[in-house]
C-alpha cells in the first residue's frame, strides 16, 4: 500500500580513525538510504554529530551529500548556528548555498532555555526577516537542551509561508495532534515525528512521516511502516513493527550513534565506530546485545515478508 508518508533519515556522520570525515563511506551511507527507500535526508544534524564540526565541514559534507543526490529526494539541513541572529542568518545562507531544499533551525539555538515563547517567537521573526526568502524548519533537538514549539505558535509560523518543515520530539501524541490540526491550511508544510513509541499513531493523525535515529539501523524498516501503517490486511503486522521499535527503544539509544555505526558495519557498510562526541561501545556485551537486535530484526524482517537491503 503506497502513500506519501516518507522517511527522513537524521544522517550519521562517518569518520576516519584520525576523526577526519570519512567521504567514501558518507557516499556509501547516502546509497543505503535511498536503496532502502528514503523519501528524502535531513543532513548536518545531531547525528552527525553537528556540534562537532566546523562550519567548513558542515558546508563540505552538506554539498557532498547534495552532489551525490543529484536531486533524486529533497535534502534538508541543519544551519542556525552562530551567537547572534546576524551570525546564524550568515550560517543559515552558507548552508542553504549547497542547494538543499530547506534549512533547519534549532529550537533550543533561537533563545536561551529560561527565555519565555515571546522572545523564542521575536528571535525567530528577526532570523527569518533576516534570511530572505530562504525555505525554514524547525528540529526540537534535545541539545543544548530541548525547546518544544507550541501548536499554536508552530501554525503561525507555518503560515507565513516559510517554514516547510518540522521535526517533532514532544513525545506527546496529543501534542502532535495540535501540531497537525493548526498546520494544515499549508500544503507544503510537513510535520516528521521522531518519536517512534506511537509512530502508528502520527502517521495515522496525519502527520508527513518519520524522522527517528532508528531509521540509522534499519531504515527499510521504517519506510514499511510509512508504506504499510493504514493497510488493513496488515495490521497484525504493523502491531509486531511497532512494538520492536518501542520494545527495543533504550538499546537504540543507549551508546547512540556508535551502537547505529556498528549495527551498519556488520550489514555490510564500510563504516567504522568512531565518533568525535565521545560515543564509544563500552564492553562485549553491549555488542552482543546490538547482536541481538540485529537477530531480531531479521526475524522481523522475514515474518512481515520484507527484503532487506543488506
Amino acid at each position: 500500500m503506497n502513500n506519501s508518508k516518507k522517511f527522513i533519515p537524521v544522517m550519521l556522520m562517518p569518520f576516519k580513525e584520525d576523526l577526519s570525515i570519512d567521504y567514501d563511506v558518507l557516499g556509501q551511507l547516502v546509497d543505503f538510504y535511498l536503496e532502502s527507500g528514503a523519501g528524502g535526508l535531513f543532513a548536518n544534524c545531531l547525528s552527525s554529530e553537528m556540534y562537532q564540526l566546523s562550519v567548513d565541514e558542515m558546508v563540505d559534507s552538506v554539498n557532498y551529500i547534495v552532489q551525490r543526490v543529484n536531486g533524486r529526494v529533497p535534502i534538508v539541513a541543519t544551519g542556525s548556528f552562530g551567537e547572534t541572529m546576524v551570525e546564524q542568518a550568515e550560517n543559515v545562507k552558507k548552508i542553504y548555498s549547497t542547494g538543499v531544499s530547506a534549512i533547519i533551525l534549532i529550537s533550543g539555538l533561537l533563545a536561551k532555555e529560561e527565555d519565555s515563547e515571546e522572545i523564542f517567537r521575536k528571535n525567530v521573526y528577526e532570523l527569518l526577516d533576516l534570511t530572505g526568502d530562504i525555505p525554514v524548519g524547525f528540529y526540537e533537538c534535545p541539545v543544548p537542551y530541548k525547546r518544544i514549539i507550541s501548536p499554536e505558535l508552530l501554525g503561525e509560523l507555518v503560515a507565513t509561508g516559510r517554514v516547510k518543515y518540522h521535526k517533532d520530539t514532544c513525545l506527546d501524541i496529543a501534542n502532535v495532534r495540535q501540531k497537525i490540526a493548526n498546520t494544515q491550511t499549508e500544503p507544503s508544510f510537513g510535520l516528521y515525528d521522531a518519536y517512534m513509541v506511537h509512530a502508528v499513531e502520527s502517521l495515522k493523525a496525519g502527520s508527513a512521516g518519520l524522522s527517528c535515529i532508528q531509521g540509522n539501523y534499519f531504515p527499510e524498516l521504517v519506510v514499511w511502516l510509512c508504506d504499510n501503517y493504514a493497510d488493513q490486511g496488515k495490521q497484525a503486522e504493523v502491531a509486531k513493527v511497532q512494538e520492536f521499535f518501542a520494545t527495543n527503544m533504550d538499546v537504540m539509544h543507549d551508546t547512540y550513534p556508535a551502537s547505529a555505526k556498528y549495527i551498519l558495519g556488520q550489514r555490510g557498510l564500510d563504516i567504522g565506530l568512531s565518533c568525535r562526541n565521545g560515543s564509544v561501545l563500552p564492553n562485549k556485551e553491549t555488542e552482543k546485545q546490538l547482536d541481538l537486535l540485529r537477530q531480531d530484526f531479521e526475524n522481523l524482517a522475514h515474518k512481515i515478508d520484507l527484503v532487506s537491503v543488506r
